[in-house]
């Protein structure tokens, strides 16, 4: 008949394998985790300076410097522009699009103001500090920029005059 220590050993060591097996499927997770997010940060850095480009009118010309390597590595926040009648949603990158949809929904729905915390659940983020971030500093930026209202702290809605995604009124 096996001892009680025995018995206790096996387990012990049935289960540090097991902790060292997802220790190792953790790893790969990670590393594959962060190749895509190297790879969706590289399309987000494409599309957004596609759009700026899109955005300079015609003939307007772009200075000697503004494609400099300094000026093109910095510039990769996507270009919030003020809210104006009449501008539409598409001047906006597809984050502050999605911001503005959900909260003209809610409106629609007759719903109030939204926090920081439902906008990540909502867009399937984990409801930590470091992901309610992103979506906290584009509400700013929105607000900033008169697309958002803030009426209170971190509750956030569509601005007076902003309405439905097509003509920003």
């Amino acid at each position: 008949m096996p001892s009680v220590v025995g018995l206790l050993e096996e387990h012990e060591l049935a289960a540090r394998r097991r902790v060292d097996e997802l220790r190792e499927e953790a790893d790969r997770v990670q590393a594959e985790l962060a190749a895509a997010e190297q790879e969706w940060q590289e399309w987000m850095i494409a599309r957004q300076r596609v759009s700026v480009l899109l955005s300079v009118p015609t003939g307007a010309g772009i200075a000697d410097d503004a494609m400099s390597p300094v000026t093109a590595s910095t510039r990769q926040k996507p270009q919030v522009p003020v809210w104006r009648e009449g501008l539409a949603w598409s001047a906006l990158s597809v984050d502050y699009q999605r911001i503005l949809k959900t909260l003209a929904d809610r409106s629609r729905l007759g719903q109030g103001p939204l926090t920081c915390q439902e906008m990540a659940a909502l867009f399937g983020m984990e409801v930590v500090p470091a992901r309610v971030e992103a979506p906290r500093s584009k509400a700013k930026r929105l607000v900033a920029r008169g697309w958002l209202a803030e009426d209170a702290p971190s509750r956030f809605t569509l601005a007076r005059g902003v309405s439905g995604p097509g003509g920003g009124s």
